[in-house]
């Protein structure tokens, strides 16, 4: 299944582009559940959001020193042919100079789809973040939702991405819009 968004139109764009001010608001991998709910109700999003913008992790890929030491040296729940497939991939030790990136979803990595709740509930994933959706009874219920519902997380992601979308929206002078996306006027 495709996901289409209808975002709306006219948001200014900031007026620097770091990426470290993504990663500054962005829960880190090796939050617990409860960490999670905290850091997405700091932003005015909810548990069902949370669990809903997780599924954004069926596309992309993730740098080995992202998860190494969090599921792969320390006990963790991830599933043994997994973790073996992961150690093929990844240095033990990553380091700036050996940190290769590996896709967050092996199953179906460019299709945005709910694969990824499939893959936490059979323990495939990367982050701790995403393993500790099943440590709370009201989030693993959400994941077995959004893996076993057609179009249950499709329709549940369109709404959070626009709610997420509307987090500390610019405005007057804070913002502009750019003559071209990637470049600040």
């Amino acid at each position: 299944m495709r996901v289409k968004i209808n975002v709306p139109g006219g948001r200014l764009d900031g007026r620097r582009s770091l990426d470290s001010d993504a990663l500054n608001n962005l829960p880190p991998p090796s939050f617990n559940v409860n960490e999670l709910i905290g850091a997405f109700a700091a932003k005015g999003l909810d548990a069902e959001d949370m669990v809903v913008l997780s599924g954004a992790h069926t596309v992309g890929r993730s740098h080995c020193s992202s998860f190494v030491s969090d599921r792969l040296a320390a006990p963790s729940d991830i599933n043994g042919g997994f973790a073996n497939f992961l150690r093929q991939r990844c240095p033990a030790n990553p380091t700036t100079s050996n940190d290769p990136t590996v896709n967050q979803d092996v199953v179906t990595p460019n299709a945005l789809d709910n694969q990824y709740y499939k893959n936490v509930l059979a323990h495939k994933v990367l982050f701790t973040s995403d393993a500790a959706l099943l440590t709370s009874p009201a989030t693993a219920k959400m994941v077995s939702d959004n893996a076993n519902i057609p179009g249950w997380w499709e329709d549940r992601f369109k709404k959070a991405f626009v709610k997420m979308a509307s987090i500390d929206v610019k405005n007057g002078f804070q913002g502009e819009i750019r003559r071209h996306c990637r470049v600040v006027n």
